[in-house]
């Protein structure tokens, strides 16, 4: 009986051993779920600001996007503008030529002109490309809220 109980003891201390073993990696794992849970969350934080800073970008894009667009129409109707003055000159400048009078004020007049037409169409160059640029950039953005879709539903289906 001494020997049973003795067997009995040990298996109560080594039961004992295994159940302190088991609690110890229960709280281990316990302690890495919250930490993971911790992780998660700041991590959700974290895309969710990544997603309302892009918004924010997006909204400002669009409105560059739109003056520039609007930018680019004026210059169109300035060039339009400056274009018929040009023609008008022209036609000043051959009828002056063919009078001989005020050959050298119709000639200043063409080139004033010229160099208001060779401005604008700078200028216009320039608002096309901005406006390119804000379109590729409206791209690039669409492009990086797709991806976050795409990871928000990864994220979820691994939930």
């Amino acid at each position: 009986l001494k020997e049973e109980n003795a067997i009995l003891r040990s298996k109560i201390n080594e039961l004992q051993i295994l159940s302190e073993t088991q609690a110890d990696k229960m709280r281990k794992l316990e302690k890495k779920l919250e930490e993971n849970k911790i992780k998660e969350e700041k991590e959700a934080q974290d895309l969710e600001a990544m997603v309302q800073h892009v918004e924010q970008n997006l909204q400002l894009m669009t409105k560059r996007a739109v003056k520039a667009e609007n930018s680019a129409a004026k210059l169109r109707q300035e060039n339009a503008l400056l274009q018929a003055e040009l023609r008008n000159s022209k036609l000043e400048n051959e009828a002056l030529r063919a009078g001989q009078a005020g050959l050298a004020a119709a000639k200043q007049n063409a080139e004033v002109a010229l160099q208001h037409l060779l401005q604008v169409t700078t200028s216009s160059r320039a608002s096309i490309r901005q406006l390119l640029s804000g379109a590729e950039s409206l791209q690039l953005v669409a492009d990086l809220l797709k991806s976050i879709d795409r990871i928000s539903e990864v994220s979820e289906d691994g939930q």
